[in-house]
Formats: structure tokens, sequence, C-alpha cells
């Protein structure tokens, strides 16, 4: 777990009442600030306001999720994954999950901010596993939110009531999103983030998620930049959501493993008939995590991927994949058209993790972005440090004004129209270069890709 040194507490006023965190070396920290309230397959309801003072000392409660129930760490993914960010975590959870944790500037005011979606396939993720640490780029004057949203079952499960209930169906889980960054808009400047400069930052299905946000032109104002790590541009067919209609019949195969005649019945069982529940449908069917995920429901996505990706909103754009990322070279074709279809700035991860074989694998970036790498296993190195304080410094000044470039950086051209160009994070240095895709394939067919 990363080491951190807490001064002490530190109280603000905010959300009309009083907010009790913690004051660290560098940085103020606001932990489980809830921004919503949700009941079972419903949708959410935004906290606008407390009475008295909130304790934020700690992290909130995290989405039940089936790791929480039916860890599976024979398999070696889960194994792997939970040896690089969880080992040695204690996570609490509750279906009152809809919260951030927020990290800012000491006597910050009007500071740029950002809101990072963790990834997880939609179906598990939490904002406090150990990588998610905001001071860095608190140190660089950038307010910084991690959120939990709901996953699996809890945000993506669909059926014809709800559709009758709520005039739309599904999508729990980017509803929640989509809150989060409506609640940024309306309250970060209590703790000294400037809402009019507003960047989304997320990673694999976060990062997916951003991508839904930004193809929807009813979001059009509430964010100015979009960051998307491992996720940006990536819709190749047997990923497109599906038509909410479409996954009725899987979801009510479901109520039926889990014992529930109804809806309704599934909305007062315990989580552990949910998540046995997904252990049966495992076994049965191959298909779930086709399901788990977000589909259209002519709201939150009101058409085909493929025909909305079309149109994205007009924002700063900044995407990135690394050499043995998940379907790396697919990830790096689709996230390349897209930026140089919008003008983004691309950065390829090169940097191999020390410590096993596995390259530089789907994630291992998120603890150079929040230079989180003294919390891990891994011994790494001066280099290693050296491109975290790189990443981190690009990000930050990508967030201030949607240029990533300032002074001691090597210089960072958007990508171009006719050239996979992107910013190189190599073994020995960082400068802009040509992607190879012909080398990203062949980590896919060798030794070393966990698939998370």
């Amino acid at each position: 777990m990363l080491n951190k040194t807490i001064l002490g507490p530190v109280t603000i006023s905010a959300l009309g009442g009083s907010v009790r965190g913690n004051e660290r070396e560098r940085c103020l920290e606001f932990l489980g600030v809830p921004y919503a309230r949700a009941e079972r397959f419903a949708y959410a309801s935004p906290v606008d306001s407390i009475d008295g003072t909130l304790d934020a000392a700690k992290p909130g409660y995290a989405c039940p999720q089936n790791r929480g129930w039916h860890e599976h760490l024979e398999h070696p993914t889960r194994l792997f994954y939970k040896k690089e960010y969880r080992e040695g975590s204690e996570f609490r959870y509750s279906e009152d999950c809809l919260n951030l944790n927020i990290f800012t500037p000491k006597n910050a005011s009007d500071c740029p901010v950002i809101l990072f979606f963790h990834g997880g396939g939609f179906d598990s993720g939490i904002n406090s596993e150990d990588p998610f640490d905001g001071e860095g780029l608190a140190s660089r004057g950038i307010v910084t939110v991690f959120a939990n949203y709901r996953v699996g079952p809890l945000g993506y499960l669909t059926h014809e009531e709800i559709q009758k209930q709520f005039g739309r169906d599904g999508n729990f889980g980017l509803d929640d999103q989509l809150t989060a960054v409506r609640w940024v808009k309306a309250h970060i400047g209590d703790f000294g983030g400037d809402p009019e400069n507003l960047t989304l930052l997320g990673q694999s299905a976060g990062a997916i998620s951003i991508q839904y946000l930004c193809l929807n032109p009813e979001n059009a104002g509430l964010f100015r930049r979009a960051a998307m790590m491992s996720g940006g541009g990536m819709f190749p067919k047997f990923a497109l959501p599906r038509r909410a209609e479409d996954t009725h019949a899987y979801w009510l195969e479901y109520l039926e493993a889990a014992g529930c005649r109804t809806l309704e019945e599934l909305r007062r069982a315990p989580l552990d008939a949910l998540f046995d529940a997904m252990e049966t449908m495992k076994l049965r069917r191959k298909d779930g995590i086709y399901h788990t995920m977000p589909v259209i429901d002519g709201a939150l996505i009101p058409a085909p991927i493929d025909k909305m990706i079309r149109s994205p909103l007009p924002l700063d754009y900044l995407i990135g994949y690394t050499n043995n990322d998940m379907y790396a070279p697919v990830m790096a074709f689709i996230g390349n058209r897209y930026a140089k279809a919008n003008g983004a700035y691309v950065y390829y991860f090169d940097l191999n993790a020390p410590g096993d074989d596995n390259r530089a694998f789907h994630s291992c970036d998120l603890r150079y972005v929040f230079e989180s790498l003294g919390g891990s296993w891994r011994p790494y190195a001066a280099r290693d440090y050296e491109a975290a304080s790189q990443l981190a410094d690009y990000l930050a000044n990508f967030a201030r004004c949607g240029d990533p470039n300032g002074p001691g950086l090597a210089l960072w051209k958007k990508a171009g129209k006719h050239a996979a160009r992107a910013l190189h994070f190599a073994p020995k240095k960082t400068a802009m270069g040509h992607v190879n895709y012909g080398k990203l394939a062949l980590n896919m067919l060798t030794k070393g890709d966990p698939k998370a």
C-alpha cells in the first residue's frame, strides 16, 4: 500500500456544512464525500448539502462487486491485479457507495479540476485502490477527484419494468458518472476548484465511459477536456453497446438464477443472492461481459455508438495506451484514428514494468500518472520515477489549458493526420515517435499479457 504521512485533521466549509478531512505534506484530502444516493436499480439523486460536519478522513464504501463474494484468485489475471493494486488493502462494501475522494492543493482557489473514473470492465473497481492517490497532481495545483460508481448487475441490469418506471433502462453506473460530473460542476468550488475548468480522466472501462459521455450532445458545456487511458476510440464491433431491450432475456435468466420472479423481488434480495446468481450465469453462459456494460438506452446513449462517434463534442482530447495493452494493436489503431480525427494528443507507454515479464501491461501507467510507484512491490528505478514525474506534469498542464507542453518537457505534438504519431515513453527517454503496430501485435502473441 502507498505510504502517506497524515499531519493532522483539517476542516473546511462546504455543502452548507463542514467537511473534516486530512492534511498531508503536499495536499488536503477529503475521502468518501457523498455525491448521490440511489435505491437498488433506480437512478441516483444528488447530495447537494450536508448537515453539521461530515467526517471525510477515510475512504467511503465501495460498490458491492463479484470479487467481494467470489474473487476467484485461482485465475491468474485476478491474482495478478490483486497483487498489483489491492494487496493489503481493506474495502468496505455497501450499496450506499456513490462517493468521491477529493485531493486539493493547500489554500486552493479556482484550481483546474480532474475527475477520474476507474476501470474494471464495468463489473469491478474502487476509487480507493492503491494507485489512486491525488497528492502528486494536487502538488501541481490540480484538484483531483476519484469517483465510485455502480458496477456489475447493480450498475447495468436492464428490465422492462425499469423502462416503464423511469422512461429509460439500465446504465445506472454510467448515470452515476454523469451525476458525479454534475456534482463536481456544482460543488467543487467549495473545495477550491474551478467548475469551469473540468477535465475527465479515465482508464479502461473508465475511459470508455468518458468516450460515451463525449459523444452525447446533451453533455455539451459540462466539461472542457477528456483524457482516456487504454480506452479512447475503442469501439470494435464486439464491444459496441447493444439496445437495452436486446439484453432483457439475459437478465430474466439472471432473475431466475437469483430465485426471484420479479424485479421487485430482486430489489429486496440479499446481496449474496445477486452475486451467487452471477456465478451461476458464468457457468451457464459465456456472454456475461457483454451484458454488464452500458446499453443504448435512448438517453445517456441515445443512438448506436458507431454513428455517434462521427460527431463527438468539440473538446481537448488526450489518449494513451501501453505496449502490452489489452488487444494492443486494436487499442493503438482505433485510438490513433480517433486522435487524428479530433486533434488529440497521444502517448505510447513503452516503459516495461520491472519485476516480471509482463512488459507495460494494461493499466501499468496508472501508478505513473498518479506518482504512486512507491506503493508497489515492483523495483522501480530512476527512469520510472522520471517518467512518472513527466506524465504527471503533462497531465497537469493539459488540465490547465488543453496543452500538455511546458518547461523542461519534451515537445508533445498532436496526432498527425496521416501518421500514427505519439509521445513515446521509452526505456531511455521521452520523445515524439511513431507507433510500431507490428511490435504491439508481437507482444500479444508472446508471453506477458495479463488481460485484465
